[in-house]
């Protein structure tokens, strides 16, 4: 549905400076009816390479298709053409305080000269789908952060677009009304087979609803997968920081100062164990106490879901010799689960 390809874009130096390369090396394939996530810290580029997709930024270089075709080889009045399949939410809903919701939502229609009544046999069913057909004649100052996210979103919608761009839609809602936005964009994903491409700072976004995410710092990809293995098993460290918090694959600082990198005499190994898919539920540390005489002192742990599969992480200190560790290790790779030493600690402690 959306191709990257050897994406670059650099900004012209300001004054004496040295020009700012925003973008480097890109490349992303974002299928039909996915919701993408692309997450980053302040400055890594991910804003930047959103605006890249309906060419409100031009890239330096590379190329960037959009269901078949190549936007940046459109002319001007084809790329307008082509933007009406591409639909875009903002963080700050940026809605007229002078029309009502009804019109708002109307408003790239009317600006695409459609008559009025097609206008309302458009916009009426969207405002029933974004839960507001009982606000369609309020005025943006007497909605609510969410309610005006929903205006924004009927709006994005207004045109049937193919795609639907969301820069950062939900950083400036709280919690509750991020969970209910979240779940609307789901929802219309669902319903409509629409591509959802979001960027976000926030890892439980992605986690809430995406199928496959791209990791950004410092203008590149550096990670990108399905949700499920990049939270199971981040590689890059930027990646590790976003998703150990959120599923606890990390430890209290209290538990990581006890720990050695380097085996000792009369120290055992602190192992994280990591629960996914079908093995999810088994009851590994039950077998491997009963069956391979080792005791497992559990130290932190955590059940999770993620993009409806069970998920979850166990941090235990290995009670017994070397050859039985050794064992208990091969068995839990064995039944398909993660295994690492984190580190060793002293028997008595």
């Amino acid at each position: 549905m959306i191709t990257l390809t050897n994406l670059q874009k650099t900004f012209p130096a300001r004054g004496s400076g040295v020009p700012v390369q925003a973008l480097a090396d890109i490349d992303l394939t974002i299928g039909r009816g996915e919701i993408f996530g692309i997450i980053g810290r302040s400055g890594a580029g991910k804003s930047t390479l959103l605006r890249t997709i309906n060419l409100l930024e031009k890239p330096t270089t590379g190329s960037v298709t959009v269901d078949g075709v190549e936007m940046t080889g459109l002319s001007a009045a084809e790329l307008r053409q082509a933007r009406h399949s591409i639909g875009m939410i903002f963080q700050h809903f940026n809605l007229l305080s002078s029309r009502t919701v009804f019109d708002n939502v109307a408003l790239p229609l009317e600006l695409a000269g459609v008559p009025k009544a097609e206008i309302r046999t458009a916009v009426e069913p969207l405002l029933d789908l974004v839960g507001l057909s009982d606000k369609r004649d309020r005025y943006p100052a007497e909605l609510s952060g969410g309610q005006k996210q929903r205006v924004g979103i009927a709006r994005a919608l207004a045109s049937k677009p193919k795609v639907l761009l969301s820069d950062e839609a939900t950083s400036a809602l709280d919690p509750e009304t991020t969970t209910q936005i979240l779940h609307l964009l789901a929802d219309i994903n669902r319903r409509l087979g629409l591509t959802i491409v979001l960027i976000t700072h926030e890892i439980g976004v992605i986690k809430e609803i995406c199928h496959k995410v791209a990791v950004m710092e410092g203008g590149r990809v550096i990670e990108q997968g399905p949700v499920f293995g990049i939270f199971a098993h981040p590689a890059h460290p930027t990646t590790r920081s976003f998703v150990d918090p959120v599923i606890n694959r990390g430890m209290p600082d209290s538990l990581k100062e006890r720990l050695s990198p380097a085996p000792q005499p009369g120290t055992n190994p602190v192992l994280r164990i990591t629960f996914t898919g079908e093995k999810a539920t088994s009851p590994v540390i039950s077998a491997i106490s009963r069956d391979l005489g080792l005791d497992l002192n559990i130290w932190h742990g955590q059940v999770d879901e993620i993009q409806g599969a069970p998920f979850g992480t166990l941090v235990v200190e290995a009670l017994g010799d070397e050859a039985k560790v050794a064992s208990a290790v091969e068995f839990l790779k064995s039944n398909h689960l993660g295994v690492e030493v984190l580190g060793h600690v002293p028997a008595n402690h």
